[in-house]
């Protein structure tokens, strides 16, 4: 018998105790129930019931077959009783015999898709139709077999760990699962190993963690490695199934390495025309490390000749560059050593002294020569020439000389380029600069030249530099006036008095400013006219010498102006200023310039002069019609007025009233007014037309203020005033209204005292209109 015969021997004893044993406990109790049953009373019959035993059917069985039997206590064989399955699969995957209750499974199960299933049973007595056992419930379970492979979960496996750990740091943890029965067997029961990895790395067996089983790996040898992991299921016994996985671990990078310089020695030339910020060359030290753990500097240590040259670390490949900081001469110096040191920017002395993170290497480098352009004495030149230079006339000389050990020598020559040039010529041996043309400041205060230095040997050689002159005043202009004046005199000017102010301008530009004298002509005569005063600030009056200068005796007077400068030598010119005599505005204007005008005006043409004629003639006439219109208006309204106040017609004239008390009878009209000229039409008109016309007019107009300063004179100015029986106010009723005035004023129809009337009792006596009163009884 092989070892796998024996292991099946031995899983089927471990086994059936636990069936037997629970097909045991299913008994012992029904028994038990029945005996209690029993034991209640023995006038009590002991009740039946159902005989089965725990029903299992082995997965993936294709052959249909008995898998187990449901009998009732009442069944004695004799087929009087029925038995009836329902449930989960009755009828498709398990059927029932009627008549024996013997169960049967149709179809293959999968435990991992349903690992048991419920039904019912029924026992029903073939001839009552009666059911002789309640129905109850029973459980077929699937039974499990090793029809599932072990599986790996959460892949993939990926970790990392420092370089440099001890042995047994964890690693990382792999897990599987199997889908079959973990309570059934050992068909569930997994156990880990490694196929490959070994010896860095081993797995505990039971959970599936990785751990380091060599010590200091260094990821400078290696940095990743895959590790294959086994797992089998049935406790890696024979027959059993297993599934692999890779787990990639990779050696995480320490600071155990410093630089180290490849070479001793690094060699370099450079020209020594290379300008300053040139690269000289590169240098790097190794470091096994990465990132941080390799980050460099670098630093020169000779200090002396250091100073010439810089170098800085390239951050993408921690390389030293090596840079020109000063200008290099060959004939001065031409080699240069200097040692290098690198260290690193972060150090951990867990695993290096301080000092193995430093390294030291020398550099030297050669300067080569290089045949140079010429060297002006001076970056730039200014100079500065009188613009009275003759021609001829030596300006300054350039200086340019070769450096290089040839000491080539030297040609000038002004640039083409320069606009000017040919104001200035260069001697191309000496560099002396020289005016060639007639200077004038005036013109151009300065040159800018460019002057050009040229090896005779090689001509490609050559220098420029800016060549500034500035060419100084000299007092060649005579000053004029600042403007063309167009003085003119009043015929009413009286002598002393300002004709004209004027000032004058130079072209030249003295060093301490401009300062003009101002005269006439020295005459053996004096002009009797006019006169010239200096003011000393560079402007003069022209006064008058007389009164009364008529166009009559003269249009216009000539007066000659001598302006002088205070330059060297003194520069002079005359100007004569043609005086005009004009008929002057009161203001002192002269109109139209003057005489000029008076003759412009006597050449206009007829025609002009007879439309103008017509023109006055045509306003003339609609003036004349207008005054006639108005007129006629005014005798209108009057004639109106006073149609209505005769025909207003009054039933009594009141010239005193009695008091009822008293008895006494008091004049309301005093005889006096009858000698007042004032006519009550004249007034009544004149109120009307103002009020007629109060959109036109207001508080502010001439007209209504003196109407009212004359009413109201009138009324304080007379004694015999009676007591009027109603109160009049007058007011400004505003301006603009399209329906003319409503004023009572100059209504007929309207009478504020009417509107108060009162029965006054029998002793007393109504007032009566006042409109139709007499001329001496109006007041105002």
């Amino acid at each position: 018998m092989d070892n796998c015969s024996v292991l099946h021997v031995l899983l089927m004893i471990s086994i059936m105790p636990g069936w037997l044993g629970g097909d045991l406990i299913i008994s012992r109790k029904q028994h038990e129930i029945r005996l209690s049953k029993v034991s209640r009373g023995s006038h009590l019959r002991m009740r039946r019931g159902w005989i089965w035993s725990q029903i299992f059917v082995e997965e993936e069985d294709p052959t249909p077959r008995k898998i187990g039997q449901l009998k009732s206590d009442y069944d004695t064989g004799d087929f009087t009783i029925k038995y009836i399955l329902s449930g989960e699969g009755a009828g498709e995957i398990f059927i029932i015999d009627e008549y024996t209750g013997d169960i049967s499974s149709l179809q293959p199960l999968d435990r991992e898709l349903k690992p048991f299933y419920i039904l019912q049973a029924q026992a029903i007595n073939r001839k009552s139709k009666q059911p002789v056992e309640p129905e109850s419930e029973f459980i077929i379970k699937v039974q499990d077999i090793n029809d599932n492979a072990p599986e790996f979960i959460n892949e993939p496996y990926v970790s990392s760990i420092p370089e440099m750990c001890p042995t047994g740091t964890t690693v990382i943890q792999v897990t599987a699962t199997d889908a079959d029965d973990p309570m059934f067997g050992n068909n569930a029961k997994l156990i880990y190993s490694i196929l490959q990895g070994e010896p860095y790395f081993s797995v505990e067996p039971k959970t599936g963690i990785i751990v380091t089983s060599w010590p200091d790996m260094d990821r400078e040898a290696r940095e990743i490695y895959l590790v294959v992991v086994q797992v089998k299921d049935m406790l890696g016994l024979n027959g059993g199934y297993s599934a692999t996985t890779t787990v990639t671990i990779s050696l995480m990078d320490v600071n155990d390495n410093g630089p180290t310089f490849q070479q001793n020695l690094y060699t370099f030339a450079i020209s020594e025309s290379a300008p300053v910020g040139t690269t000289v060359g590169r240098i790097m030290a190794d470091d096994s490390d990465v990132g941080l753990n390799a980050k460099m500097n670098y630093s020169l240590e000779d200090l002396e000749e250091s100073s010439t040259f810089t170098i800085q670390t390239d951050p993408d490949t921690q390389e030293g560059i090596v840079i020109l900081a000063q200008p290099l001469d060959y004939e001065s110096k031409r080699r240069f050593v200097i040692a290098v040191e690198a260290f690193n920017e972060n150090i951990d002395t867990r695993f290096l002294s301080e000092y193995e993170f430093h390294d030291r290497t020398t550099l030297k480098i050669t300067v080569t020569n290089v045949d140079e352009p010429p060297i002006f004495s001076e970056t730039s030149y200014r100079w500065k020439v009188l613009e009275s230079a003759q021609i001829g006339t030596q300006v300054g000389t350039i200086y340019a000389r070769d450096t290089d050990t040839a000491n080539n020598p030297i040609r000038y020559s002004i640039s083409k380029s320069s606009e000017t040039r040919q104001m200035f010529r260069i001697d191309a041996s000496n560099g002396t600069v020289y005016v060639a043309n007639r200077l004038d400041r005036e013109t151009t205060a300065w040159y800018n030249l460019t002057i050009i230095a040229r090896e005779i040997r090689d001509e490609q050689l050559s220098s420029s530099v800016s060549l500034l002159i500035t060419v100084l005043d000299v007092n060649d202009n005579v000053p004029t006036l600042s403007q063309d004046y167009q003085p003119y005199v009043c015929e009413d000017t009286q002598a002393g008095e300002l004709i004209e102010l004027i000032s004058a301008t130079d072209a030249d530009d003295p060093v301490d400013g401009h300062h003009f004298y101002f005269s006439m002509i020295p005459d053996k005569h004096i002009n009797p006219n006019f006169t010239i005063r200096d003011n000393q600030d560079n402007t003069a009056s022209i006064l008058a010498r007389r009164s009364t200068f008529t166009q009559h005796d003269h249009t216009h007077y000539h007066l000659p102006v001598v302006i002088r400068d205070s330059g060297s030598p003194i520069m002079s010119s005359t100007t004569t200023l043609t005086i005009r005599v004009c008929a002057c505005q009161p203001t002192g204007h002269c109109p139209s310039e003057g005489v000029e005008a008076q003759a412009l005006s006597l050449d206009v043409s007829m025609q002009i002069l007879l439309g103008l004629s017509v023109c006055l003639i045509t306003l003339a006439v609609l003036s004349t019609l207008m005054l006639a219109v108005r007129k006629y208006k005014t005798l209108q309204q009057e004639k109106m007025a006073t149609q209505e106040l005769e025909t207003e017609e009054f039933s009594e004239k009141i010239l005193s009233f009695t008091v009822p008390e008293s008895s006494q009878t008091v004049p309301l009209r005093h005889p006096r007014r009858r000698e007042r000229k004032l006519c009550r039409e004249e007034v009544t008109t004149s109120i009307r037309m103002s009020l007629r016309h109060s959109h036109l007019i207001g508080p502010e107009d001439g007209v209504f203020q003196q109407f009212i300063i004359d009413r109201l004179a009138e009324a304080d100015e007379d004694p015999y005033v009676p007591p009027f029986d109603c109160l009049h106010t007058y007011a400004f009723e505003g301006t603009g209204s399209i329906t003319g005035s409503l004023s009572s004023l100059e209504s007929v129809t309207f009478d504020p005292c009417l509107s108060q009337t009162r029965d006054a009792g029998p002793h007393l006596l109504r007032l009566s209109p006042w409109l139709g009163a007499t001329d001496d009884e109006i007041l105002f």
